[in-house]
């Protein structure tokens, strides 16, 4: 696809991307609502930091029983189901006097119920566009994210500050239904990309399957803990500054967005897939600067730079698909959000205890240092596994990218 305005021109995706922001609105609003609400409750980072990110803890679950129905079960209907049960499961966190505890455990089986959604919905964007336009297609859904998230926590701080954090999660559940409604009126009845019953043992087969590629794991690990590490100082920002929390939420927003449209849309692809591991060094670096506890402008500024470098998930998403087959590509993206959701709920709480041992801003230089060290650790990894070592031993070659040659022993 030469320009975005060709993926609008496609059938279904217009009604897939409007359906996809409001999801994406409401995650936002129901997130900053529910974090400040526990907040408040508490006095607590680390029961702050897992209100928010609480849903990604429950994506271990699902990515280990759940996957294999990503790809056989109908996507329009699945869809709808998981945006109806956010829905509701969001209302009834509104609900006055709701104990702390029962909350937590509705975040959980709501991440439970999320844990399908990654796969299905990538792998549906994989059938409504052609092989071309999956990352273009994917750039404008990250600067979609980038551009809701922004307006999101705006109005979400807003709401928050003027109303209640229960009335902004009542908004929350109202988006939710919206976007229920506009994928069951907007998408096309789809049989599943594959036959057979889902089950717990075909889920984890394809896992080991997808697993066993030394690259395929390489790019899993890569979208998955430098990312994830530093979510967890994007989930200290309402204990950095509990009443500017928007204002950093929105600034990392603004970057993440402009990260993915100078990579989805202006970087050569050359040049692009070159840019993987430097994308995730600019992800780390600026949040080692918290631990002098910054001001908050000073703050969001280095929140704002640091998020661009979310778009190496963009190059790493490329060459997933590139070494997947196309009939396990909802389960291969599946597990890749699965996985980046459950490090960063892991990383969210582990960033939470750490406040609660020293301060947010260090708490966050500790996550920001860890990023560094695990992005390195890869890139070395990925190095050595394609220098010719001393002595003569043969290179080990990459899988090709044709996807019939990425998984041997395939049915």
């Amino acid at each position: 696809m030469r320009s975005y305005s060709d993926l609008f021109r496609t059938r279904e995706f217009t009604p897939f991307f409007l359906s996809t922001a409001l999801q994406t609105a409401a995650s936002t609003v129901s997130g900053l609502a529910l974090g400040t609400l526990v907040y408040r409750a508490t006095d607590s980072p680390l029961l702050s930091a897992v209100s928010m990110f609480g849903p990604q803890l429950a994506q271990v679950v699902g990515a280990t029983t759940l996957l294999s129905a990503a790809d056989r079960l109908p996507p329009r209907a699945t869809m709808t189901g998981i945006a109806c049960a956010f829905a509701a499961g969001t209302a009834a966190m509104a609900l006055p006097g709701l104990p702390v505890g029962a909350v937590f455990v509705l975040i959980l089986l709501l991440g439970l119920v999320q844990s399908l959604g990654g796969g299905v919905r990538w792998g549906l964007l994989n059938e409504i566009l052609s092989k071309d336009g999956y990352l273009p297609g994917r750039s404008v859904f990250n600067m979609m994210n980038g551009l809701v998230q922004i307006a999101g926590y705006a109005t979400g701080g807003l709401l928050v500050a003027v109303l209640s954090p229960r009335t902004t999660l009542v908004t929350a559940s109202a988006l939710y239904l919206a976007a229920a409604l506009g994928t069951r009126f907007g998408l096309t009845r789809r049989a599943p990309r594959t036959s057979g019953r889902p089950s717990v043992a075909q889920t984890w087969r394809t896992n080991a399957l997808l697993w066993s590629s030394p690259p395929r794991r390489t790019t899993y690990l890569l979208l998955w803990v430098p990312n994830g590490l530093v979510v967890g100082c994007e989930s200290l920002f309402v204990a950095y500054a509990p009443d500017r929390a928007g204002a950093l939420f929105a600034c990392a927003a603004f970057g993440m967005f402009v990260g993915d449209v100078t990579t989805g849309r202006i970087l050569p692809p050359a040049l692009r897939r070159r840019l993987g591991i430097p994308f995730l060094l600019v992800l780390a670096t600026p949040y080692l600067l918290f631990a002098l506890h910054p001001a908050v402008p000073v703050a969001a500024a280095c929140a704002a730079l640091a998020s661009v470098g979310f778009s190496a998930s963009l190059v790493q998403q490329e060459r997933l698909m590139a070494l997947t087959p196309e009939e396990l590509s909802g389960h291969a993206l599946g597990l890749h959000s699965a996985g980046m959701l459950t490090m960063q709920g892991v990383s969210a709480a582990l960033a939470g205890a750490v406040a609660q041992l020293t301060s947010p801003g260090s708490a966050m230089t500790v996550m920001a240092a860890a990023s560094l060290a695990a992005t390195l650790t890869l890139a070395a990894a990925g190095g050595r596994r394609r220098r010719i070592p001393a002595g003569g031993i043969e290179r080990a070659k990459e899988p090709s990218s044709s996807p019939e040659c990425v998984i041997s022993g395939q049915d």
